[in-house]
This record gives structure tokens, sequence and C-alpha cells, in this order.
């Protein structure tokens, strides 16, 4: 038993570490606005990874779609911050 103990919260601590080294968005950034092939209106922003590098992403219907990708509205969140943290995982 105490092994088995000792198995599980060894995972627990190795899976908190592999979490904390994947990269987080340190900024956001914006660039510019601009139009979609069909004319729709969009803003275009750049996030700064905590790895280093960077991603961009897209911000349609007034702010309230956040899509990862440069005028791209496909892989969407409702939320700044959760496609941010999706544009810095893919990166």
């Amino acid at each position: 038993m105490k092994t088995f103990i000792l198995i599980v919260s060894a995972s627990a601590l190795l899976t908190l570490s592999l979490n904390s080294l994947a990269a987080k968005p340190t900024s956001i950034v914006f660039l510019a606005n601009g139009a979609g092939a069909d004319g729709t209106p969009f803003a275009s922003y750049q996030v700064k990874c905590s790895n280093g590098k960077t991603s961009p992403l897209t911000a349609w219907d007034n702010r309230k779609k956040w899509c990862v990708g440069e005028s791209s509205s496909s892989d969407c969140e409702r939320k700044q911050i959760k496609a941010a943290k999706k544009a810095c995982k893919s990166t």
C-alpha cells in the first residue's frame, strides 16, 4: 500500500511539473484591423509566449470570438485568454 501511494504521488508531481513547463501567454498586442474574404471585419493581435515564440490571434464579431491564426475564423474561443493559451500550446 505504501508503494502504491508513493507511485501515485510521484505521478501527480510529474504531471504538475510538466504542466508548469508548458508555454503560457505573457502578452497580447494589437497589430491592425482587417477584413476577411467576405468583407467581415476583424482585428489582428500577436501573442507572446513564455517560451519566446509568438503566435497570431484574430478577434471577430467585435471581440466576441477569438481565433488562433491570421485572418482565420476557425479554432476559436469565446475568451481572449483561452485562445491565447491555445495559441501558445500550438507553438
